[in-house]
């Protein structure tokens, strides 16, 4: 522990933050560029063996960037894809942004310290940072970008400089300090713990981009809605999304336990898919059967699918939305490679909508339903950074719901709660409606 980590852990004020040193070294779960070739070879690419715990070089900030001390982080799928070097080693995108030099190149390291969730303390500024201070208590937004990048005035996800930090950036969140652009700091919703506010942020600006944006689909009273994975990360956000914004939710899951928490969070249809396919029909009679499972509990076909699965699930998704509905995409946890029928895209006038990560502004947004007590954390299991190869072997293996949380600096669970009366009106139970 540096003195700087123990400050914040002692409640100290900005004066006395801004007088403690930067230590020239953290403590920080990362990626070595020699194991790239690890698993070569190897079926199981068991990602524990993978992601290393142990000292790394702090970097300098940026004009532009603050250094937070991560209380709390999380895992997210983009670390499984990271620690099994798959699809592409991520050292790759290091040194692409290596390669545009000035403070860029402080990216390409030997070492990758993962991790796109955090939740903190601000502790040092940049030179050119004025919107935020040091003792501010953030969750980080996990899209990175340059401000000066055109496109990024006008919707900052279609900037060309745009990444997803922690993955394809360096110094992410799953560490005891992380570097980020002073752009991607939120406020840390107060009557949330540190682990409970550091689940949520990649996720469900992802989620709310995808349902609620215009630049998305922009879903509608009424809508039904059929989320894949919906106790998921990203899934059950999207199912409290649905709710919260007058939706019909139709989660699919492929368990009793699932579907129990599906259950909690109040969706208006659960589907078993391990019910229905149990016999392992072709994947269109698997089709068939869901929507004829969908209009039997609502009597109409969805009008969205969320889909982040991928492979598995995407002809499946063209072919259950409705005539002139849309299949909202984020991802491919089951693989790239998609196949559909696309006579039923062309003749039916169904859209497929690209979405990815969210801007600022949607950040923000999506942030404060959370500070309202409108969504609520999906964290299910918290584990201290240094177990963070098993936490991520959890997830990678699929054993998991929701978020798996992992506790950075804050020495044990429920620290950082500062609205107790916000907490009481929502209720334990439904803070904690995930937590095993």
């Amino acid at each position: 522990m540096t003195s700087l980590g123990e400050a914040v852990l002692d409640g100290a004020e900005a004066t006395d933050l801004l007088t403690e040193d930067t230590p020239s070294r953290y403590v920080a779960a990362h990626l070595h560029r020699d194991d790239v070739s690890l698993f070569d070879g190897d079926a199981d690419r068991d990602v524990s063996r993978s992601i290393r715990v142990g000292e790394v070089p702090m970097p300098e900030l940026a004009p532009d960037e603050v250094l937070v001390a991560v209380m709390a982080s999380a895992i997210n799928y983009n670390t499984i894809w990271s620690a099994m070097f798959q699809p592409i080693p991520t050292f790759r995108f290091l040194e692409d942004l290596g390669k545009q030099g000035g403070w860029n190149g402080r990216h390409d390291q030997p070492h990758h310290v993962i991790g796109s969730d955090a939740a903190g303390v601000i502790v040092k500024t940049g030179s050119a940072v004025q919107s935020r201070s040091v003792g501010d208590r953030v969750v980080i937004a996990a899209v990175w970008l340059d401000g000066q990048d055109p496109a990024a005035q006008a919707d900052g996800v279609l900037a060309t400089s745009q990444r997803a930090w922690g993955f394809e950036t360096n110094f992410g969140g799953l560490a005891h300090f992380a570097v980020v652009k002073a752009s991607q700091c939120v406020p840390k919703p107060p009557h949330l713990s540190w682990e409970e506010a550091a689940c949520n942020s990649l996720c469900l600006m992802t989620a709310y981009r995808m349902l609620v944006s215009p630049r998305a689909v922009q879903m509608k009273q009424g809508d039904v809605v059929l989320v894949w994975g919906a106790t998921g990360g990203l899934g059950a956000y999207a199912v409290q999304l649905i709710r919260s914004g007058g939706g019909i939710a139709v989660g699919v899951v492929g368990s009793a336990r699932k579907a129990s928490a599906l259950e909690k969070l109040g969706c208006d249809v659960i589907i078993r898919r391990d019910e229905i396919e149990a016999d392992q029909p072709s994947e269109m009679e698997g089709a068939r059967r869901i929507g004829k499972a969908i209009r039997r509990e609502v009597g109409e076909d969805p009008h969205i699918v969320v889909d982040y699965t991928g492979c598995d699930t995407f002809g499946k998704s063209v072919f259950l939305c409705r005539r002139g509905g849309a299949v909202v995409t984020c991802g491919s946890s089951t693989g790239y490679s998609h196949n559909y029928d696309n006579r039923y895209l062309w003749m039916r006038l169904k859209r497929i909508v690209g979405s990815h990560g969210a801007n600022a502004q949607e950040c923000w947004e999506a942030t404060r339903l959370l500070s309202l007590g409108r969504i609520v954390p999906t964290l299910s299991r918290v584990y201290p950074l240094a177990q963070v190869g098993e936490a991520a072997r959890h997830v990678q293996s699929n054993e998991h719901i929701g978020k798996v949380g992992v506790l950075c600096l804050a020495p044990h669970e429920g620290m950082g709660i500062e609205d107790h009366d916000m907490r009481d009106r929502i209720g334990e139970d439904r803070l904690r409606v995930f937590r095993e």
